[in-house]
């Protein structure tokens, strides 16, 4: 994990997983990249008056305004509905933050939409690097400006 860590330091990327969990009505995922950035791609999208040295120092980052920045970012449609991502936590990793979201899905999946616009206002060579399984499925996806979105049937 370290060189991943290490990686997405150096780079403009992040790295996302998006799982269903099994026996449930929900997909889980992680979002991981450099805290700062996630500071000044929320202030760039939510609020460009806001002073984010202020929330550099603050612990915990607001929760209720890091969900509004998450659903703002991260799109998922399932079977054509959207769904809204809920923020279960938020941890520090060194220079980098960890969000885990859960959408709550009200039927199968029959198709999937996936939009990742992380840090694309920020950076015209940002990769969002993203994991997706559901069930047996399992594919890794590059989200780019030229690229921001991509969908999926599971039949």
């Amino acid at each position: 994990m370290l060189p991943i860590i290490m990686f997405l330091q150096q780079e403009h990327m992040t790295m996302t997983t998006i799982e269903n969990v099994p026996g449930t009505d929900s997909l889980k995922v992680l979002i991981n990249y450099n805290f700062y950035e996630f500071l000044k791609d929320y202030q760039q999208t939510l609020n460009d008056d806001i002073d984010i040295d202020i929330f550099r120092s603050r612990k915990p980052f607001p929760s209720d305004l890091a969900n509004n920045y998450i659903n703002s970012k991260i799109s998922i449609d399932v079977n054509g509905k959207p769904l809204l991502g809920k923020l279960l936590k938020m941890e520090k990793s060194g220079e980098n933050i960890n969000l885990f979201v859960l959408f709550r899905l009200k039927k199968e999946i029959r198709t999937l939409k996936v939009s990742n616009t992380i840090l694309m206002g920020l950076h015209s060579n940002i990769e969002n690097l993203t994991i997706l399984r559901i069930n047996d499925f399992e594919k890794e996806i590059k989200f780019t400006q030229q690229h921001p979105e991509e969908t999926f049937s599971f039949k």
